[in-house]
This record gives structure tokens, sequence and C-alpha cells, in this order.
């Protein structure tokens, strides 16, 4: 782990969908940093908000091809995480607290 913690948790992923798997299965939807591994968000997740991380699934979302009149541009590619936390724990972070 070569990453300094607050480096790899660019943000939370605010979604209807997020919101629906936070209170119902206790995950919760990150935009991570794209070289970020699963043990690396799940270090950063528990150290960060002091809570104990059961299971890390990453997936890498394509950047979108935008248009301005003549000119073609490109979003970058950037990496989401979902966190699974353990039972009966939440992350502050999300509750606006």
């Amino acid at each position: 782990m070569h990453r300094d913690l607050t480096g790899i948790i660019e943000g939370p992923l605010v979604t209807e969908k997020s919101t629906l798997m936070r209170e119902k299965e206790n995950k919760y939807a990150l935009k991570v940093n794209i070289h970020a591994t699963k043990e690396e968000v799940k270090k950063a997740v528990e150290t960060l908000f002091k809570v104990k991380v059961t299971k890390v699934n990453t997936m890498v979302v394509g950047g979108k091809t935008r248009r301005m009149g003549q000119n073609v541009g490109r979003r970058s590619d950037w990496k989401k995480a979902i966190v699974t936390v353990k039972a009966g724990e939440t992350i502050k972070f999300f509750e606006g607290a």
C-alpha cells in the first residue's frame, strides 16, 4: 500500500440506487482513485470511517464522449467501489453528520 489513504477515496456517489443499497443492504458507493486496489479501498474506509468492511467490489466506469459543436471530447474514465459494511455499522459521512 503505497498511497496515502485520503487520496484513495475521492467522494461519495449519491444516486437513487446507491441510497437504496445503503438503506437495505448496508452497502456504500464511493468514487475512488482509478489506480486504487480493493485492499487499499478497504484499508482507507476502515481507517477513515472507523467501520469494519466485509466486502469490496470495484468497477471502472468508462468516460462519456461529449460534443460542443464540431469539437468532440471525452470525459475521463473513473473507478467506482461498492463497499459492504458489517451489519449494524454506518458511515457517518453519508448521513450528513
